[in-house]
């Protein structure tokens, strides 16, 4: 996952969140015309570095305890699988464009949500 971010995206951490989600193609775009309002969707972007995130998402959903509960918050709130995994790679590349910028590591903390979406 480095080395496709490092070699396909060198813009990382020089953009803000959107503009490197919309980059990527991880952003939600409405699909809208006059009083006609269609679903959110995403397009577009580099699809190999979606393929990684992806990849990378479904690893997180089960094992990196922050985007966990945050996929279940989703879950639970009722949005479709495909959408909360689509959700989770694009908090996952914030993430991960922020730590470049700050030029820090990642650093495990308690979520502020617990199992059951409260605060804790």
């Amino acid at each position: 996952m480095t080395s496709t971010l490092l070699t396909e995206l060198p813009e990382l951490g020089t953009l803000n969140r959107r503009e490197v989600a919309a980059l990527v193609g991880v952003a939600p775009f409405n699909h809208e015309s006059g009083h006609w309002k269609g679903k959110s969707f995403i397009w577009g972007g580099r699809g190999s570095i979606r393929r990684v995130l992806y990849m990378a998402a479904v690893a997180a959903t089960r094992c990196n305890p922050v985007i966990r509960v945050f996929y279940q918050r989703l879950i639970k709130a009722g949005k479709a699988a495909k959408v909360a995994i689509v959700a989770c790679m694009r908090k996952l590349l914030i993430i991960l464009n922020s730590m470049v910028k700050h030029q820090t590591h990642w650093q495990h903390f308690t979520p502020l949500f617990d199992t059951n979406s409260h605060w804790v």
